[in-house]
């Protein structure tokens, strides 16, 4: 089996980790283009003895670990939401939001978690932890849902409210989404994209995002048809069936980049 073909169906994960530690499709597409690009330049840039997703994705550590700025948000995502999250990354350590996406988004085990980041396996659980507590103190939401599932939507809400988040409404269909959004502006929208009346959480999203700027996290099923590579993807996106802990993680890094990126759809 060629090199392609067995780091290619790693790739749409890899490019939504990078997506989410930086906070934008452009530089995250960069780390992961530059990862590609040392591995073609020397195949022995391929961790030996490792699974091919183990081994892309700690190819990716060590890349984004050796780029000249490890600890800022790259050049390339300097500007728009990116920008209200670099107060925020000095403050936050490296490791410790590595450690969060690459468990609670990419369902990673601790134990790969330590060999991916180089830590100690006893340090791993500490670095989430901390990670969340960081987040947490930093950003606090008003939450409107958009899902048509009715027990899908309250396990969302209980998980929004444990995090000390408020929900402004449970929508349904893109026409509910809007009546709440007129009524009481949220800070936060969490969205399914097939909703019950046919109509679309992306659509209802392009439309909220008109009257205003508000973080959004994408939930779906089917991430296979938004995660291609050639077209904008979600900056955040939740695949179904969903654990709590990426449920918190998507909550937080968005909040923590103000992402706004919208898939086409």
């Amino acid at each position: 089996m060629t090199l392609a073909a067995r780091l290619s169906p790693h790739l749409p994960g890899l490019r939504r980790y990078a997506r989410a530690l930086v906070g934008s499709q452009p530089a995250g597409d960069a780390l992961v283009a530059a990862t590609l690009a040392a591995l073609v330049a020397d195949r022995a840039a391929l961790p030996a003895g490792l699974s091919a997703r183990m081994g892309l994705f700690r190819a990716f550590q060590i890349q984004h670990a050796a780029a000249a700025s490890p600890e800022t948000v790259p050049a390339a995502a300097s500007d728009g939401a990116a920008g209200i999250a670099a107060a925020r990354l000095a403050g936050l350590a490296p490791l410790s939001r590595q450690a969060l996406l690459l468990g609670a988004m990419e369902g990673f085990a601790p134990a790969d978690i330590a060999v991916l980041i180089n830590c100690p396996l006893p340090q791993v659980h500490a670095l989430t932890s901390a990670a969340l507590a960081d987040i947490a103190r930093q950003t606090r939401a008003r939450v409107l849902i958009i899902e048509d599932e009715p027990i899908i939507a309250m396990d969302i809400e209980a998980i929004v409210t444990d995090l000390g988040h408020s929900v402004t409404g449970i929508a349904a269909t893109r026409a509910e989404a809007l009546a709440l959004v007129a009524a009481d502006a949220p800070g936060l929208v969490l969205a399914d994209i097939q909703l019950r009346d046919g109509s679309s959480g992306i659509d209802a999203v392009r439309h909220i995002l008109a009257r205003q700027a508000v973080p959004a996290i994408f939930i779906t099923g089917f991430p296979e048809l938004l995660l291609t590579g050639q077209r904008p993807e979600p900056t955040f996106l939740i695949t179904k069936p969903f654990a709590v802990a990426s449920v918190q993680a998507a909550i937080a890094q968005a909040l923590f980049f103000g992402s706004t990126a919208l898939p086409q759809g």
